[in-house]
């Protein structure tokens, strides 16, 4: 076998031409001078900066879902006795309570 026997198994490739204008002349559809205008033009988005520094909220739940939760008439030994002091008591964490 020699080298002018050779064949490739992938045909050539030719070598992409990039930023070469458009067929428009003049400005070749990149529009005025300026930043836009030039090679490389890769502005960030401000938006995106503000959203990539929040923190991500992990576990996230739409709160206001969340069952009450239902008191007994005979649970509540004192009739004076705040919500609070109720909560502490039962071992509530921010739940509705709602007493029948």
């Amino acid at each position: 076998m020699q080298i002018h026997n050779l064949k490739r198994t992938h045909k050539n490739k030719k070598d992409r031409l990039v930023g070469r204008g458009g067929k428009h002349a003049k400005t070749s559809g990149r529009g005025g001078k300026g930043q836009t205008a030039r090679a490389g033009n890769k502005r960030r988005p401000e938006l995106r900066d503000i959203i990539k520094k929040l923190p991500k909220n992990r576990g996230y739940q739409f709160r206001s879902i969340q069952n009450a939760y239902i008191l007994q008439g005979d649970k509540i030994a004192l009739k004076g006795e705040k919500f609070s002091e109720i909560r502490k008591r039962l071992g509530i964490k921010g739940r509705k309570i709602k007493i029948k």
